[in-house]
């Protein structure tokens, strides 16, 4: 088959078949971010079968991070070189095959490999599909591609949980990495006959000590991050030994691509204010969101007691309402400028998210379910505006670089939001449950059932089992009664805490984002 490369000097034309080329994109998308949210659902399944600890199983979740994470910025700047469609395919084969593996897995370090498989073709697909936007479509169209482009990620915040928890209720666990399989077909197939090839035609010599420092430098803060969450204890060796050196290895990489004839990543970029606010608004949208799922996810199956089908349906709200703010996103940035709807929807998440403070076991489901479709709503007002805005800044040649940075930038916030506001979580939980905690089990079962409601669950369901199996006296499950509802409270209890810090972080964001932000992008008046 022939290639086409796209020509480089059409930007007001763009590219005849660009809204196919669009479709194909955000299918090869769907994949990745799907991934993302459908494994939520099956982890304790997955740990039971498998027989696995609890740290494995976080390592199950944590390798896909760091690897996806940590790989990014490589992969878009070889793609700017190499070709962006090259890449998007080899990505695309690479996450169909690891997930695969991921299905056939029968221990958990050959799933937390090919999970860390799995991460290296998602590092591969996502900063290539915006970048190929990028130089598909003329700049008056690239608002409503972008719009298009982000609301996805609202369609996997959905489609995730709600495929999970139908698959589990029919299917074995892998079942969770097999679905990907037709969609990457499909996709592979749909870029090889549709998306044009691109490349910068002018690459920059290949820096293979910026790449390893890029990649050495992300892995490092984003494991100490995950480090943080796990352990809760962000002043300990383990979190502050490995976020110091990348944060350090970042440093140095910065202050080489200063000093290159020939950078692969112009770090003047985030002087420039449309980068700049722009990522700092994606950062604070990303913080919040994946804070928030912890605690969304935790309340609807272990304080309401949902199973995974119907507790993924009430992610819907919010994917219905960030496909409708992102739909609207391009039509006010064109009327009121960037700076507006942005902050306004940082607002919105901020309020919905506080909103959760009166929250309980009993209180009407619409009422989450209206302030979850206004979380949806302001977070469609912020990815799309915010991510052309930062992409308006970033030279169309060097697209896969730019898309990388703001994609890693993503990653990390997010990573820090999971991490950040579970600890927040755990903590306030802790000191509700533990009391009763004390009370209720011996010495070496109370720190896990101290961590959170489903530890407390376990360690309950574990001491039973003891008890019935004769290898503890009956009398150990006295202070078991009404352990449950003491949880429940306890849980109630940290989550309005949780709610507000998360919720106060996306109003100070949207402050931030109002003073930080121009009005109106200049490059696209």
């Amino acid at each position: 088959m022939t290639q086409t490369t796209i020509p480089q000097v059409q930007p007001q034309a763009g590219h005849p078949r660009r809204w196919l080329i669009l479709g194909v994109l955000v299918t090869s998308l769907l994949v990745i971010l799907i991934d993302n949210t459908i494994l939520n659902v099956g982890l304790r399944t997955i740990q039971h079968d498998l027989d696995a600890t609890q740290s494995e199983m976080e390592w199950v979740l944590d390798s896909y991070i760091l690897i996806f994470a940590g790989l990014m910025f490589t992969f878009g700047v070889l793609g700017d070189r190499f070709g962006r469609k090259l890449l998007l395919i080899i990505g695309l084969v690479l996450f169909g095959v690891t997930s695969v593996l991921a299905a056939l897995s029968s221990e958990a370090v050959p799933l937390i490999l090919a999970r860390a498989g799995m991460g290296l073709g998602a590092a591969m697909v996502q900063p290539q599909t915006l970048s190929i936007i990028q130089n598909v479509f003329p700049p008056n169209e690239r608002g409503k591609a972008i719009a298009i482009w982000s609301s996805f990620s609202g369609i996997a915040i959905a489609i995730g949980p709600v495929t999970g928890g139908a698959l589990l209720k029919g299917f074995w666990w892998g079942s969770l990495f097999l679905v990907n399989i037709p969609v990457v077909i499909i996709g592979a197939v749909a870029v090889l006959m549709v998306v044009p090839e691109s490349r910068d035609p002018k690459p920059s010599r290949l820096d293979p000590l910026g790449v390893v420092l890029s990649t050495a430098g992300v892995i490092g803060v984003v494991y100490g991050i995950i480090k943080g969450g796990e352990t809760n204890d962000w002043v300990s060796a383990a979190v502050l030994a490995p976020t110091a050196a990348g944060v350090a290895v970042l440093a140095i990489f910065v202050w080489m691509q200063k000093r290159s004839s020939a950078p692969a990543l112009d770090v003047n970029l985030f002087r420039n204010r449309l980068f700049s606010s722009g990522t700092l608004a994606l950062s604070v949208t990303m913080f919040a969101l994946m804070g928030a799922l912890v605690f969304m996810a935790y309340y609807w199956q272990a304080a309401r007691g949902y199973d995974a089908l119907k507790a993924g349906l009430f992610a819907v709200p919010v994917a219905v309402g960030m496909m409708i703010g992102a739909g609207k996103s391009a039509g006010l940035t064109a009327k009121f400028g960037h700076r507006g709807p942005v902050s306004t929807g940082l607002a919105l998440m901020g309020v919905s998210l506080i909103a959760w403070v009166i929250v309980d076991q009993d209180t009407n489901v619409w009422y989450m379910v209206f302030f979850s479709l206004l979380f949806g709503l302001g977070m469609g007002n912020v990815f799309a505006p915010a991510t052309s805005l930062a992409m308006s800044a970033v030279p169309v040649t060097k697209a896969g670089a730019g898309s990388a940075v703001t994609n890693t930038v993503r990653q990390m916030a997010g990573a820090l939001g999971i991490a950040a506001l579970g600890s927040v979580l755990s903590a306030a939980y802790r000191s509700e449950i533990s009391d009763a905690v004390d009370a209720a089990f011996p010495q070496a079962a109370r720190h896990n059932a101290a961590e959170s409601i489903v530890g407390t669950g376990s360690e309950a369901e574990r001491l039973v089992a003891q008890v019935q199996s004769g290898s503890v006296p009956q009398s150990a499950l006295a202070n078991l009664h009404g352990l449950f509802d003491k949880a429940q409270d306890a849980f109630v209890s940290a989550m309005h805490v949780t709610s507000i810090v998360a919720g106060g972080f996306a109003l100070l964001g949207a402050v931030a984002v109002f003073l930080a932000m121009p009005s109106r992008n200049p490059r696209t008046e």
